[in-house]
């Protein structure tokens, strides 16, 4: 059972979470792969300040979605953004 949710946006706004993972290339399956992860690297994001986690999707790509808290109860995250990086040496 999950100790949160993950906020979705609309599928049809264009400003929406959806949309601009859309335009990576990425689906909502391939970032919540990552997000149920209790292996994905967490870390703080040197851009933006938010939380990022990096792992392979279920489709074997390695992606990086940045996220951020946005209720502490019940818990809820919002995505950002996500798309695909190549995995740091050693991280296979």
């Amino acid at each position: 059972m999950l100790d949160f949710e993950i906020v979705w946006d609309l599928e049809d706004d264009p400003e929406g979470n959806v949309w601009h993972i859309a335009e990576h290339g990425l689906s909502i399956e391939e970032v919540e792969d990552i997000l149920l992860n209790r292996n994905a690297a967490d870390e703080i994001s040197r851009r933006s300040g938010r939380a990022i986690s990096f792992g392979w999707t279920a489709t074997g790509r390695h992606i990086a979605v940045v996220w951020e808290t946005i209720s502490d109860d019940p818990r809820m995250v919002r995505v950002r953004t996500a798309y695909e990086v190549k995995p740091k040496r050693g991280k296979t």
